[in-house]
Order: C-alpha cells, then structure tokens, then sequence
C-alpha cells in the first residue's frame, strides 16, 4: 500500500513539474508577442482621440499620471502627452462618467490644451444593452460627434443632451447614459485647459501606481 501510494505521490509530482515547465515556457515564448499586441491596440486607440497628425513624438512613452474630482472620482488617471516639434500640444487622459445608469463609464478624451476635443472613445461601461451601450463605436456613431467640438467655459449651455437645452442627442428611453458622457467629456476639457502649467509636476507612469 505504501509503496503504491509513494509511487502514485512520485508520478504526481513529475506531472505537477512538467506541467509549470511547459505552462512557464509558454509564457515566455509568448509574453513578447502578447505585450506586442497590446502595445497596437492601445496606440490603435490613442490615434482615434488623438489624430497622428497632431503630433511627432511616442505618445506611449510619455504617459504621466494624473489624479483630480474633475474626472470622475479621486483615483489615478493616465494622461498620454502629444508633442509636435517638442512642444506639448494635446494629450490623451483617461476619465470617469461616475452618474451612468448602471455605474462607472471609462473613457479616453483626446483634446488639445485650448478646450477642443479631438476624439473621445468609451473603454468600459455596464449599461443596459440595446439602450445606453450606443455610447460604444461598434454600436453607434454617437460617440464621435464629441470630435472638433470646444468647450467654451464653465457654463458652456451647448455641453448638454438635447433634453437639457444642448446640442448631444439623448437614446430613445435612455437620457441618463448620454448626459453622463457629455458632462464627463466637458469636464475632462475644461481640465485639459489648466495642464500645460502642471505638466513638469506630474509623475510618470509607473513611478506612483
């Protein structure tokens, strides 16, 4: 009985061995390529905010962290600086639409240091399918409409759904979704407005998180 048992334990343990070799060896071979594509699709993402015509440098290597209510919440949000000729023109940030129907809506706002948009993209949502999901590009237009529009103060009156007096068009039977968004991208702007000054104190990726 002993010696089943040992050698059942014996043949167990080899397998248990062989199995994290290979499961580390897989992951080797494949982490370079894995890292690859997720670098793409994140630079895939940053052109669709912020247009490539915009800016000359690696807007990847020069990801900063900022932390401020004014989006969303109080947490670490990533801002990705574009530069054309050495000069800070724009930046890519990501922000937070804390008051959608079903919660928190993530977004990546492109916009240059005057107010302007340039591209807003929504990264993550939980809202209700086939009513506030048409925030989503794959699903609806909607989304771009925020492109070239600029933010002209505070009390801007056109940084509204349509239902509350501005220009967005709200969902049929879904208002709430949209007026997160637009509130969530106004602010974002008006946010980008007050950077260049800030800019040199900011620390860098990975330095704080």
């Amino acid at each position: 009985m002993l010696n089943s048992m040992r050698k059942h334990g014996i043949t167990l343990a080899v397998f248990a061995a062989v199995t994290t070799g290979l499961t580390a060896l897989v992951y080797t071979l494949t982490k370079t390529t894995i890292a690859h594509q997720a670098a793409l699709q994140q630079k895939a993402l940053l052109d669709q905010v912020v247009p490539p015509e915009y800016y000359d440098n690696d807007m990847q290597s020069e990801c900063l962290v900022v932390s401020d209510p004014a989006l969303g919440n109080g947490a670490p949000h990533r801002l990705y600086l574009a530069r054309k000729n050495g000069q800070p023109v724009a930046a890519a940030l990501e922000t937070t639409a804390p008051d959608g129907y079903s919660g928190a809506i993530k977004l990546l706002v492109g916009a240059d240091f005057g107010g302007t948009v340039l591209g807003t993209r929504v990264v993550e949502h939980h809202e209700t399918p086939g009513l506030g999901d048409k925030i989503e590009l794959r699903l609806s237009d909607w989304i771009t409409f925020f492109s070239g529009k600029k933010v002209e103060g505070a009390n801007d009156g056109r940084w509204a759904v349509k239902k509350d007096g501005g220009i967005f068009d709200q969902f049929t039977g879904a208002t709430i979704t949209p007026r997160a968004v637009v509130n969530a991208v106004r602010r974002t702007a008006l946010y980008m407005e007050t950077l260049p000054s800030k800019l040199d104190t900011l620390p860098v990726c990975g330095a704080s998180e």
